[in-house]
């Protein structure tokens, strides 16, 4: 291995250190906890070394909503694979992205309602985010119904998943009703 090529190897393991370093701050006090200050003491490098692979924190929060976009998608895909039937597949869209919204609240934020400098719905999307909505569309597509944009429809499922999770978060909604909304959302909303 060149030098150059060792170099390299250790500047990727550091970003990937700096980016799991403050998902796990930010999972256990915050995001408001996750400074450049924190993170250099944590990862014990100094602050000029992390602003090396990062302009400050919305750039960090930037590839963790890309991490957590990617690990989105898998859940999804696989929760959706192991289905059987549109009713089935989209049950199994909605319980897994809102369990990924739980089990992972730090990040969901940074996906969803953090500024991470990341471009959504538009040409120049980064693919990790392309690929979470594309999971999605994958098996709300095939219920959108006739005349309507399968796109569109997912949109507004999605967007009806969103606001479950965010009202629930927020104690605006009790969480023991969470399965009967997801049922109420997959019969009401989609056409099977």
């Amino acid at each position: 291995m060149s030098v150059q090529e060792r170099k390299q190897r250790q500047r990727t393991e550091r970003e990937r250190l700096i980016v799991a370093t403050a998902r796990e701050l930010a999972e256990a006090q915050g995001w408001d906890a996750v400074t450049t200050r924190r993170l250099a003491e944590r990862i014990e490098y100094s602050q000029p070394v992390l602003y090396s692979h990062f302009r400050g924190k919305r750039e960090i929060i930037g590839a963790v909503a890309l991490e957590g976009a990617t690990e989105m998608a898998l859940a999804v895909r696989a929760a959706t694979a192991a289905a059987d039937g549109p009713r089935a597949r989209v049950t199994a869209l909605a319980r897994a992205y809102l369990d990924f919204a739980e089990l992972n609240p730090a990040v969901y934020d940074a996906i969803f309602q953090l500024d991470g400098g990341l471009a959504y719905a538009r040409e120049d999307t980064p693919e990790p985010l392309k690929d979470a909505f594309a999971a999605l569309l994958e098996s709300l597509g095939e219920v959108a119904g006739d005349g309507v944009h399968p796109g569109l429809f997912t949109e507004v499922f999605w967007a009806a998943l969103h606001g479950l999770v965010t009202l629930t978060r927020a104690g605006r909604l009790p969480p023991e009703d969470t399965g009967a909304r997801v049922e109420l959302l997959v019969n009401r909303l989609a056409v099977l």
